[in-house]
């Protein structure tokens, strides 16, 4: 499998209006600014949406976005297995908005942490609480242990389990008058 196109925000700006943007981040880090114009699929439900993204495909190029381009280069792999080629911004929306460029941010949407920053604020503090209640309880200190061995079985697969367990939390998920998944995917299919 060959690497997907890495586009750098201005090379994206240039050329946004040619794109189907696709935001795969939690619905709480998208509400909480993205790139102009761009639909939330949530990495996690990038599957359900293959077919409708293989018909936003045939009319034009997709551009994936997430919040530092992990996210998005992954989903530009599942695609790629799917037969649908998909570019990634490098940098993901961290890049574009240190670039000076603006993100929507959709009315009633409130601020959350980027996704990475949430795991390593989740993992340390475990690693933490299991490493303090091991002095007295010496079998805690396998959390510690556990979720060390978490984070390197994430780092090989470029996959969080964590992440995934995150982003089902009440603070990740889209604001209510958001739309959801299904009005997205009718939305690519048209």
């Amino acid at each position: 499998m060959t690497s997907p196109v890495s586009l750098s925000p201005a090379q994206a700006a240039a050329r946004l209006a040619e794109f189907t943007v696709i935001d795969v981040r939690a619905p709480g880090e998208y509400a909480s600014g993205h790139v102009p114009g761009a639909l939330n699929i949530p990495l996690d439900r990038l599957s359900e949406a293959v077919p409708a993204l293989k018909s936003a495909a045939a009319r034009g190029p997709l551009l994936m976005v997430c919040a530092s381009g992990v996210r998005s280069t992954r989903a530009c792999d599942i695609l790629a297995a799917a037969d649908v080629d998909a570019a990634t911004l490098s940098g993901g929306t961290s890049a574009w908005e240190s670039e000076g460029r603006d993100l929507d941010h959709p009315a009633g949407a409130r601020a959350t942490w980027p996704m990475e920053r949430q795991v390593r604020l989740a993992a340390g503090s475990l690693v933490v609480a299991g490493l303090l209640a091991g002095v007295r309880f010496p079998a805690v200190r396998w959390i510690s242990a556990g979720i060390g061995s978490g984070l390197v079985f994430s780092a090989v697969s470029n996959t969080c389990g964590m992440a995934a367990a995150l982003s089902k939390l009440p603070y990740n998920r889209a604001p209510r008058s958001a739309a959801g998944l299904d009005d997205t995917l009718n939305a690519l299919r048209s």
